[in-house]
């Protein structure tokens, strides 16, 4: 049996190994370079330098590497090995403090957003000490921010580091005018739940449109398919959960807090949550369980997909980010309170958060956007594109009567004045989760349930930090001159909540009543990524995100393009993706069908001219109809994408794709999904959704 404590962490150069390896006054040294943030002194990197290999070393790494995370959504790390030549022709094992500090890729082929030109090729690694380095395949990853020759964001850390020194400044000045002299830093944490599908990879390989975009552009619905809702939480399979276990295995071990896994509600559909951890933290390590996750299918004969909508007309995966604010102290500054002080404490964070979302709807629904997830957001499985918060019966009637200066009528309180009468005890988890609600507060947290599942979860936690950082920035300047408090924190929260109570919407997301009643609320309702983008550099957001040091403009326009071309991209890769099959798969398979349709019914004929051939002469006139449609469908979709290079700029291509091959893409699909329902057996280009989707689960 596999001793959890024994393998947890074992490949993490985490506290334990520091306390080992390192002497005592480094240790104590970096410790206290984690804990406040500063540049590490080098002669103390050289130190730490030469443990960390060791340490390696002894643990089977023979290599190192700076692990980053670019603007590709996924890793990036170059290995190179400890081996250094000596004047006799042998070697030396070296790894020096400047190597552990900072590297040189080459960083001209990342995407940049135009940040720097082609023939520029230098981008440097940092390293971030507050992400323990790990061991991954044989080699020393050590977690980097990565930027250009001029200092330039060009990955998803960065502005991440960033937005939490932001809240942690804004936050303690909160702290502060409560009397809270000992927290010392104020820390966002995240546990993000990952979904995802597993399928039989020989299958898989059989699917170019899976191999090459990691979604099905055809498939017809299988007989079955979740309506009996008898795969989720269901008894999870000897295969899957062989996996699963590996799986476990393979994050404790670089000390992943895996915890919880079970079925989702589309047959081959699952999911993992981690337990929480600090977002800076949580953030690597869901960008190595989605790496670990498709490593560890293949050993079982199995792949991992991470698309936002793998299979029409099923649940598609998304990515849920439970975000919360703690001390250093551990105290949760979103957990409801029972004295008059904590009440208005939380009262005034929990205001915080609301203002922010309602002020920044545009900047949630981005964090969010991609091509993928434009499948999910919307459909009766994901959050509606439109943002709201979902706070629950009885806090929602806490806050109505702060609001309205009226008693609170349970239990017969009395008037809410905050911080003057005793406020009563706030509920926690008094009241049923609202799975449509794209922003909702779960006791002591709020769930963000927008993300698709291939995301980094980095975008969302930046955004939210610096959101929130600038409303609170805005209350401590308020507070802090005052001069009464407590009637001003009274006044701050009322006029808070009535001015962003739009916001607040505790019922079903999925209607077209809502919708409505969201317009006349003047909520944004951003159904595309194409439709979200443009809102990234607006002149407001480009001076939010400076005020706070976590993106200049540059590196902002830099995004945008970054994310409009990614888009483009992803839609001209399905598209040719569709064409090919068509061309290559499709159309060759019903014209052998229907070549033996004919033949067999002219020998029917032949053989008895009595014989009836109405259901073969029937069938061939409906594939051949459908087949012309289907050519017909494939030149009209290859025009479209052809009319792509009219398009004068990113936005306008991006918008092309959205109105004009988008649109193309579904009617060819549909052509060939119907041309799949009449299709023999023998005669099926690759395996259908009932193959996919039941071999495995």
């Amino acid at each position: 049996m596999t001793q959890i404590s024994e393998i947890f962490g074992s490949m993490v150069f985490g506290d334990a190994a520091m306390r080992e390896k390192l002497p005592k006054d480094i240790y104590k040294a970096l410790k206290k370079t984690i804990r406040n943030g500063k540049t590490l002194d080098p002669e103390i990197a050289g130190a730490v330098a030469n443990a960390m290999k060791s340490w390696a070393i002894e643990k089977g790494a023979t290599h190192f590497t700076h692990w980053f995370q670019p603007m590709t959504g996924i890793t990036a790390e170059k290995h190179d090995s400890f081996i250094s030549p000596t004047s006799d022709g042998g070697i030396i094992l070296e790894f020096s403090g400047k190597e552990l500090i900072k590297g040189e890729p080459d960083a001209s082929s990342f995407p940049n957003g135009g940040l720097r030109a082609t023939f520029e090729a230098r981008g440097y690694t940092a390293w971030d000490p507050t992400s323990y380095a790990f061991i991954k395949d044989g080699v020393l990853c050590i977690p980097t921010a990565f930027c250009s020759y001029n200092g330039q964001a060009l990955d998803k850390k960065t502005p991440l580091l960033r937005s939490m020194e932001a809240i942690n400044k804004q936050a303690l000045r909160i702290l502060r005018l409560f009397g809270n002299r000992e927290a010392t830093n104020v820390i966002s944490n995240v546990g993000p739940e990952q979904e995802y599908f597993l399928i039989d990879t020989e299958l898989f390989n059989q699917r170019k449109d899976l191999f090459f975009t990691g979604r099905t552009l055809f498939g017809a619905k299988p007989p079955k398919g979740q309506e009996l809702s008898d795969h989720y939480f269901g008894s999870i399979k000897t295969r899957v959960a062989e996996f699963m276990e590996d799986l476990d295995i393979e994050l404790w071990k670089i000390g992943i807090l895996a915890k919880t896994e079970h079925n989702e509600v589309a047959p081959s559909q699952h999911e993992l949550a981690p337990i929480y951890t600090t977002t800076n933290i949580a953030t690597d390590h869901n960008q190595l369980t989605m790496e670990i996750m498709k490593k560890v299918a293949k050993r079982h004969g199995l792949t991992c997909l991470l698309h936002e909508k793998p299979f029409a007309g099923l649940n598609g995966s998304g990515k849920h980010n439970n975000w919360s604010l703690s001390t250093d102290k551990g105290e949760n500054l979103l957990e409801p309170g029972s004295s008059p002080e904590e009440n208005a404490q939380f009262l005034l964070f929990l205001c915080a958060v609301i203002k922010a979302v309602d002020e920044h709807q545009d900047l949630l629904r981005i964090s969010v956007a991609s091509a993928g997830n434009d499948h999910r957001l919307g459909g009766h499985e994901a959050p509606p594109a439109i943002m709201s918060m979902f706070l629950g019966d009885e806090l929602t009637a806490i806050l109505d009567s702060i609001m309205q200066g009226v008693p609170y009528d349970k239990n017969d309180a009395g008037e809410i004045e905050v911080g003057v009468h005793v406020l009563p005890k706030f509920p926690r988890d008094n009241t049923d989760r609202n799975r449509t609600s794209p922003f909702a507060f779960t006791g002591n947290k709020f769930e963000f349930r927008m993300l698709g599942s291939s995301d980094s979860i980095a975008c969302a936690n930046y955004i939210i930090n610096t959101i929130v950082s600038d409303v609170l920035m805005e209350f401590a300047d308020q507070l802090e001159s005052a001069q009464d408090f407590n009637k001003e924190l009274q006044k701050l929260i009322k006029n808070t909540l009535n001015a962003h109570k739009r916001i607040i919407f505790n019922g079903n997301g999925y209607t077209e009543e809502w919708a409505q009643e969201a317009e006349r609320r003047g909520l944004l309702n951003l159904k595309t990524t194409v439709d979200a983008l443009p809102y990234y550099i607006k002149s407001e957001n480009i001076a939010l995100f400076e005020r706070h040091g976590i993106f200049t403009e540059p590196e902002m326009h830099s995004r945008y393009e970054i994310l409009m071309e990614n888009y483009c991209k992803v839609l001209n890769i399905e598209g040719l993706t569709m064409l090919d099959m068509v061309r290559k798969d499709i159309f060759p398979a019903v014209s052998a069908y229907c070549g033996d349709l004919s033949s067999n019914a002219l020998a029917k004929k032949e053989l008895c001219e009595s014989i009836s051939c109405e259901s073969e002469i029937a069938l061939l006139e409906k594939l051949s109809k459908l087949s012309a449609c289907l050519m017909k469908s494939a030149d009209e979709l290859e025009n479209a994408l052809m009319g792509v290079a009219e398009c004068d700029d990113i936005k306008a291509r991006a918008e092309y794709y959205r109105d004009q091959v988008l649109p193309k893409m579904q009617e060819l699909r549909a052509v060939g999904d119907q041309i799949e329902v009449n299709l023999g057996q023998d005669y099926l280009p690759y395996p259908t959704y009932g193959q996919l989707l039941f071999s495995v689960c």
